[in-house]
């Protein structure tokens, strides 16, 4: 089993920062891609920023120069620095990892039950 859980979300005014945070626990053989989508209400789920496990970055487009994902292989977290939050950030953030349990000989993609962000102007 493996359990992906968020930390950090809340309440913050515009121009604000918040810090996630997202522990990854279970049998897992290795990761491969962590990342961290959002959903706004009545819109899709969309990537937010991801990172590799050799380090290499891709951050959408909204929140370049924002925010900031990193990531600690050797306890298998993924954060992600947040700051001038805009009301238009505000959603559920969810965490991902595309990783590989032990016993599989594939990987697949996890989630978590997501984190609360709410920017109020």
């Amino acid at each position: 089993q493996v359990q992906l859980v968020e930390s950090g979300g809340g309440l913050v005014q515009a121009g604000g920062s918040l810090r996630l945070s997202c522990a990854a626990s279970g049998s897992i053989f290795s990761i491969n891609v962590m990342g961290w989508y959002r959903q706004a209400p009545g819109k899709q789920r969309e990537l937010v920023a991801i990172i590799t496990s050799g380090g290499s970055t891709n951050h959408a487009d909204s929140v370049k120069g924002r925010f900031t994902i990193s990531r600690d292989n050797a306890k298998n977290t993924v954060q992600m620095q947040m700051n001038s939050l805009k009301p238009e950030d505000t959603a559920v953030y969810y965490c991902n990892a595309n990783l590989r349990t032990t016993g599989q000989f594939y990987a697949k993609n996890y989630w978590g039950k997501g984190t609360l962000v709410t920017v109020s102007s």
